[in-house]
């Protein structure tokens, strides 16, 4: 939206008209004593350049050195280093070309940037960096704000970060806003040459900084992984202290602190174990407690032999194998009944299982369920496990296969608190009786809780002459002459619920023998 001028009289043109005049008197009458500040500065600035360039060669240099000594351990460091030092260098050399450039275009070709003949000029900074189509300003704004992402982004210490960026901000200042500048506006336009050249000169030392901060940091990195300690030790990591016979006692020797890219001499019954991952192995053909005993030879700091020796001890073993019922020492056919099985040594993926007479489902790390079918059989499950990349039988196990005992006859009513009473006989109130919908049966004694389906069951009623009135249920619910014998019933009057029909998880129906008496309160 175009913005409304307010319309000024003549005599405020006029006022306006000098105040621009004498602003350019006064720029064109620039005190050579400031004009020399700038010079003074610049050769400051220079100095500081170039001490900052000398410290950043010798990391450099350091990263060369170690690069050749240990690449494994340095590359990524290195490359990392050597991305800083491209950045840099670029925009580096960009403002060096532009102080090149500002200065030929105030003195001409055989211009000297350390001897600027016309320091005053304002009119070459402003024509190389702000000219329309060919002004450079732009491209050293951009350059500046993707250096300082860049850089910031590589450095970890908060307060260096926000050195950085202060240095090379781009930001411009409120007056500079006021005008309604650009960056690149406020800081080159009608600039004279020598406060451009230093303004560009300070950038280049800002680099320089910036450059030294992550560098420095990513030559610490190098050796930030490293333990150091005033004694070396030699170690030996077994994979296991305890072997399967015919299985292999594996271990790894080393010397601590190890470094992964320089590998000690390991030596193991007087002979060097051959390969640079310290690996020995050997095959365990009978069963008893063993001793692996060797040394580890490597060159200290200054060159010199430095050797320790080592002790390991290892058992060998009989293949075993246990497995156990997670219920008792019985399996009940028709059930599922849960199995743990582990071998000593072997993870629990390496183990497998069979069963006869029946089937063995695995259920997950070391659990399985098994299904026996045959009451009074013995079912055996035999224990294999992967040992050494073939199938090794640890063991046989027999158990005994019993039918599922009979389940108990109960009503179940919630209680006052909501949780599940389940009564076997006695007394019970006519309220809580009529409340409920029938009976059910199951298992549960502490060890076993199964639950059997209700097919049926019987009551029998007492009417006034005493003569027994039985009434049948064909499922687990009371039928509505049993519910209305119910109704009937008074205070410490009794019935009497038997021949129970109900199955188990196992197919099998049974009828129960206990007869359940209930009592009106």
């Amino acid at each position: 939206m175009p913005i409304k001028k307010k319309r000024i009289s003549p005599r405020q043109k006029m006022i306006n008209l000098m105040y621009v005049v004498l602003m350019a008197m006064l720029a064109l009458n620039v005190s050579s004593d400031v004009l020399n500040g700038f010079s003074l500065v610049a050769e400051s600035l220079n100095r500081t350049t170039q001490n900052a360039s000398q410290v950043n060669q010798g990391i450099y240099n350091t990263f060369d050195a170690q690069m050749k000594s240990n690449p494994a351990k340095v590359k990524q460091w290195y490359e990392k280093a050597q991305y800083v030092r491209g950045m840099s260098d670029s925009l580096y050399n960009m403002a060096e070309e532009l102080k090149v450039a500002i200065v030929k275009k105030s003195d001409g070709d055989e211009a000297d940037v350390n001897e600027i003949k016309n320091r005053e000029d304002l009119e070459a900074s402003t024509q190389i960096m702000l000219a329309p189509g060919r002004g450079r300003g732009s491209e050293l704004y951009n350059a500046i704000n993707s250096y300082r992402e860049r850089i910031v982004a590589m450095v970890n210490d908060q307060e260096k970060k926000e050195i950085i960026s202060s240095n090379l901000n781009t930001e411009v200042p409120m007056k500079g806003k006021v005008l309604g500048k650009n960056w690149q506006e406020y800081m080159f336009e009608n600039t004279p040459t020598a406060a451009a050249v230093t303004l560009l000169t300070k950038l280049q030392s800002d680099v320089r900084y910036a450059e030294g901060e992550v560098i420095h940091n990513l030559l610490g990195n190098v050796d930030v992984n490293d333990i150091r300690v005033n004694q070396l030790n030699a170690f030996v990591i077994p994979n296991a202290q305890t072997v399967v016979q015919g299985g292999k006692f594996s271990a790894q020797i080393i010397m601590a602190a190890v470094d992964t890219t320089r590998r000690p001499t390991i030596y193991v019954g007087g002979r060097e174990i051959p390969g640079d991952k310290g690996l020995y192995e050997q095959v365990c053909g009978k069963t008893g407690d063993f001793s692996l005993n060797g040394y580890i030879e490597m060159l200290d700091g200054n060159g010199e032999k430095v050797r320790r020796d080592f002790e390991q001890k290892y058992t060998v073993v009989e293949p075993s194998a246990t497995v156990s019922a997670d219920i008792m020492n019985v399996l009940y056919a028709g059930y599922e009944n849960p199995m743990s099985v582990s071998v000593p040594g072997i993870p629990s993926n390496h183990i497998n299982a069979t069963m006869t007479g029946g089937s063995l489902e695995r259920k997950g790390d070391g659990k399985f369920i098994a299904k026996p079918t045959t009451p009074g059989e013995e079912a055996v499950i035999t224990v294999s496990a992967q040992n050494e990349g073939h199938a090794q039988e640890m063991g046989k196990f027999s158990f005994r296969v019993r039918k599922l005992p009979d389940p108990t006859a109960f009503i179940a009513y919630p209680d006052e608190s909501g949780a599940e009473t389940q009564f076997r006989g006695g007394t019970i109130s006519k309220q809580v009786l009529m409340g409920v919908d029938g009976i059910r049966a199951a298992i549960d004694d502490g060890l076993l809780n199964i639950a059997f389906s209700v097919q049926g069951f019987e009551t029998v009623f007492y009417d006034a002459m005493g003569n027994a009135v039985p009434l049948r249920s064909n499922g687990d619910k009371f039928s509505e002459q049993q519910k209305t014998q119910m109704r009937g019933l008074t205070r410490n009057k009794r019935f009497y619920i038997s021949n129970v029909r109900a199955t188990g998880p196992d197919g099998v129906e049974r009828t129960l023998e206990a007869t359940m008496q209930i009592i009106i309160k």
